[in-house]
């Protein structure tokens, strides 16, 4: 998100004070290393003010970062060569991604991975992993941007509760790697017996080959040398997420959980904080409110930025009911302390947070949390990068934080986070249809949040590129107000079938303000 922060500024929380829509700027505090712990209880280590997770894994969660090591065949192969790993027992986990140590560099190839459930013990069959991710990011020009500890990233995968992994990728223009017993890794032993059996070298398409597998052209001639295969990232790795449980929310912040180390840390107080202008301190969900509550909290947010036309007839959906940061089990202590915000929101941005469709919405904050740790631990961002997400069961949580009335900055649409936001539907909708209840979700959202800023969800704005591949930056560019991702830069993002559905969200939106 090739951005910079026309108007950001960061805000100190203190515990018992309630933030103004526009706080002051504060330092920042920093996070831990991306990829820095292996196993259930590592330290996040942050410099001077280095925080430590629970050691109770099941709770606090845990990231085991395994570094990929060449694929070896029966012949030599010349140019790039694939990089894995086997099939092994590790330690739970629920989602995956692979992370390497460049953020400007491109992975130009598959990602494909197996993984056992611990349910019942059975392999899964090879799923892709969607590999471009740079889209999804902070602008280089923020201070989040052009931080030391960020990582190249392919997008995060849901895959359930398992115990089982096995990865591969290949470089694009590489050929397909072997499967079964003769595949192995360098230093590694082959692969386990019971693995799949070696596939017929014959192509699906009929294709002639030679003994070897080598492809030839229909006069048995030897077909065509592919084009040379693109290298891989440098300092692969495959991240493997425990999202953990949320702690209970009966408990007063700032007071031990039963069985805790430790009492709930300032960050998860100030996180509670910044929503006291709608919502209990330590609320699991802010609730809905019908119009005529809304509107008066309009006055009260920001009666005195609005016109006397928008004081008598004020354009906004009534507020939808969001479930707080402490609702989906957020653990405070990972992301920066700070909080940062743009001069107002002007714009919604529409994504999918290509996981995957398979989760229950009662897994959703589990998700959440899955995506949360790999975006600051594995990554290396200050925080989740969405500001709100969505499951298909049309519930809505809340994402970055920094309070859900506030124009918080996110890191979701590479060079349009400056004055939008983003609101990111849980799974993959390429050629999966959301859900109604989805669809309506974001309509809501989006009338309410659009509507504390006096934008019709029906309507064009303005927004400043901060650099892409479509629009260089500096250049003002006219976007619907409610926009996907693709419209700002050219990715797959939200997914064409999602993507297809904004004009219903956009009209739906626009009725929920009462225009």
């Amino acid at each position: 998100m090739r951005g910079f922060l026309a108007s950001s500024i960061g805000v100190t929380c203190a515990a018992a004070l309630a933030l103004p829509l526009t706080p002051p700027a504060v330092a920042a505090t920093a996070r831990p290393a991306p990829g820095a712990e292996a196993a259930t209880s590592a330290a996040l280590s942050a410099g001077p003010s280095a925080r430590r997770e629970s050691t109770g894994q099941s709770t606090a969660g845990s990231t085991q970062s395994l570094p990929l090591v060449p694929l070896t065949r029966d012949r030599a192969v010349d140019g790039p060569a694939a990089q894995g790993l086997t099939r092994r027992t590790v330690r739970p986990f629920s989602l995956v991604g692979v992370v390497w140590d460049d953020p400007a560099a491109e992975l130009h190839g598959r990602v494909q991975i197996r993984t056992r459930e611990v349910a019942t013990g059975v392999w899964s069959g090879w799923q892709d992993v969607e590999t471009h991710n740079a889209d999804h990011a902070a602008d280089p020009d923020t201070e989040e941007g052009a931080d030391g500890r960020l990582r190249g990233a392919t997008a995060p995968l849901w895959v359930g509760a398992s115990n089982g992994v096995e990865l591969r990728v290949v470089p694009e223009g590489a050929e397909p790697v072997p499967e079964g017993p003769g595949t192995a890794l360098v230093g590694t032993d082959p692969a386990p017996a019971g693995a799949d059996p070696a596939p017929d070298k014959t192509p699906a398409d009929g294709t002639p080959t030679t003994a070897d597998g080598t492809a030839t052209a229909t006069d048995g001639t030897p077909a065509a040398a592919p084009a040379a295969a693109a290298p891989l990232p440098t300092g692969l790795r495959l991240e493997l997420v425990d999202p953990g449980e949320a702690a209970p929310q009966d408990e007063t912040l700032g007071a031990a959980r039963p069985g805790a180390l430790q009492p709930e840390t300032a960050d998860a107080v100030a996180g509670s904080t910044v929503n006291a202008d709608v919502a209990a301190l330590s609320a699991a969900e802010i609730p809905a409110l019908g119009r005529a509550e809304t509107e008066r909290e309009l006055l009260t947010l920001r009666g005195s930025e609005l016109t006397a036309a928008q004081k008598a007839k004020p354009y906004i959906g009534p507020r939808p009911r969001i479930v707080t940061r402490r609702g989906w089990g957020a653990n405070e202590r990972w992301r920066e302390s700070r909080f940062v915000y743009t001069s107002k929101v002007k714009a919604a941005f529409v994504h999918h947070t290509a996981t995957g469709s398979k989760y229950t919405c009662a897994q959703a904050p589990s998700v959440i949390r899955g995506i949360y740790r790999y975006h600051v631990v594995s990554m290396g961002w200050r925080d989740i990068g969405y500001n709100f997400l969505v499951d298909k069961c049309g519930n809505i949580y809340e994402g970055r934080a920094g309070g859900v009335a506030k124009a918080v900055l996110g890191a979701h649409t590479r060079g349009f986070n400056t004055n939008s936001m983003g609101i990111a539907v849980l799974g993959s909708y390429g050629s999966t249809k959301p859900s109604k209840s989805a669809l309506k979700a974001v309509a809501r959202l989006t009338a309410w949040k659009l509507g504390l800023y006096g934008a019709n969800p029906r309507g064009k704005t303005y927004l400043t590129s901060g650099g892409g591949n479509l629009y260089r930056k500096g250049k003002n560019v006219r976007l619907n107000v409610i926009s996907g991702h693709r419209d700002g830069f050219s990715t797959e993002c939200p997914g064409l079938q999602l993507y297809r559905k904004l004009g219903s969200a956009r009209s739906t939106a626009a009725r929920y303000q009462g225009r």
